[in-house]
């Protein structure tokens, strides 16, 4: 029976093979123009933020990048996230951490994965696990302004002026278009004595 199958397995792709072949381009042709990679794709739209003449184009450009970060390339990682999206609407941290634990085992390289972990860690006032995380979300990708912003919230909230100031500073220099950033950025400058 096992050779029958395997033999009519071999014959159908016997049969295919010939039209794929046909359909592939012949020598010399010139292949499409490929995609700009992830990476160009980011640093356009990066440049596109901090060139922004108004809000409805920033808010444009930060849709598009953070929908780039979001790209898993996993469909079991993006239900993963939903699944935690969700836990994290109703509240139930713990399931989301437990949900968010798997994402950052099954793909250590997706920056939304680390970055979702250390909000809901900051969520639940654990901070140094957030920080933890977020290190990660920057090692992965320095350009993440929501990580910088998360970092700046969390020093901010442990009373550390000088090191939240630095970190909203550096998210404002990747988008100047954070106005709650800029707003705390300018209390706690006000608050320590220094000018935004």
């Amino acid at each position: 029976m096992k050779i029958a199958v395997a033999a009519l397995a071999v014959s159908v792709a016997l049969a295919v093979l010939p039209s794929a072949w046909a359909a592939a381009d012949p020598p010399g042709a010139i292949p499409p123009a490929a995609a700009p990679s992830r990476a160009a794709q980011l640093d356009t739209l990066f440049a596109q933020l901090k060139s922004a003449k108004n809000d409805a184009a920033a808010k444009q450009a930060e849709d598009a990048i953070i929908a780039i970060w979001l790209q898993s390339g996993s469909d079991t990682i993006d239900l993963l996230m939903t699944w935690s999206a969700q836990a994290i609407a109703n509240k139930n941290y713990a399931k989301a951490l437990d949900i968010l634990d798997r994402v950052v085992t099954l793909k250590p390289d997706y920056v939304e994965g680390w970055n979702k972990r250390a909000t809901v860690y900051f969520l639940t006032d654990k901070y140094s696990e957030s920080i933890s995380d977020i290190e990660h979300v920057l090692v992965l990708e320095p350009r993440h302004f929501g990580a910088l912003v998360g970092l700046g919230s969390i020093f901010r909230d442990l009373g550390d002026d000088k090191r939240a100031i630095a970190a909203y500073q550096q998210a404002l220099a990747l988008d100047p278009h954070l106005d709650a950033a800029r707003k705390v950025l300018g209390e706690l400058e006000k608050k320590t004595g220094r000018d935004i």
